[in-house]
């Protein structure tokens, strides 16, 4: 094992770090609003939409991300309304490409994790808060939200792994994050093992802080549930 090439391999990896965060970040983030928009056509009673939300998460999370890239990066220029229309210059790009589909495929699972969130809130809860004269938007701010998020954030820290992970998947539509660059001085150096070594390392670290951070929340969030009661303490 060739300790120098190791190290000088992981700086050379570390530099396309910010291309596979910013992947991350943005997918993580627009997938979000999107699932929460899916998520309220679901669960909102009007039939249209409600078969809308089940279409696209049945197509999102029933096909393979990769496929679904290559038929955003490759797909979109077929046709002339999307070539010849203002945002080419924005899907045309590689990067771009990458971040919708990842985005459009977290999505569809993150909009079913909420949703079985939701469902687990009790109806007690609900009841006590419009005893209160809570409605509308404010019983979805004040109740339901952190509830059902509460809920929903072990099965959510999951799909945020696997998205992580997913952000490899860009290397094959010529975006330069962690795998594609692994991956091009594999072709240059003929070192698959010391190269992807290093880049299991990378998003080992990622995964791990990912994961951390996300306890953090949950734990802190759960608080309530660690109080010992008065009546305990006597």
């Amino acid at each position: 094992m060739d300790f120098a090439f190791l190290g000088q391999t992981m700086l050379t990896l570390l530099e396309a770090l910010p291309t596979t965060l910013a992947l991350f970040f943005l997918s993580i983030a627009i997938g979000g609003l999107l699932a929460i928009l899916i998520v309220w056509m679901r669960v909102g009673g009007n039939p249209v939409f409600t078969a809308i939300a089940k279409g696209y998460i049945f197509v999102f999370r029933g096909s393979p991300l990769l496929i679904q890239m290559f038929l955003i990066f490759y797909g979109l220029a077929q046709f002339g309304f999307i070539r010849y229309g203002p945002l080419w210059p924005l899907l045309r790009e590689p990067f771009v490409c990458a971040v919708l589909s990842l985005a459009l495929c977290t999505g569809g699972y993150t909009a079913e994790i909420f949703r079985g969130g939701i469902r687990a809130v009790s109806p007690r809860e609900i009841e006590a808060a419009r005893s209160i004269g809570m409605s509308g938007f404010l019983l979805v701010r004040r109740v339901l939200a952190p509830i059902a998020f509460r809920h929903a954030l072990p099965a959510y820290s999951t799909e945020i792994v696997l998205m992580m992970k997913s952000t490899a998947l860009a290397s094959l539509v010529t975006v330069w994050e962690v795998t594609g660059v692994a991956q091009r001085l594999i072709s240059h150096t003929y070192r698959t093992m010391e190269v992807f070594l290093c880049a299991a390392a990378i998003y080992l670290i990622l995964n791990f802080i990912i994961l951390q951070a996300l306890g953090l929340l949950e734990y802190r969030l759960s608080r309530h549930r660690r109080a010992v009661p008065a009546a305990l303490k006597a």
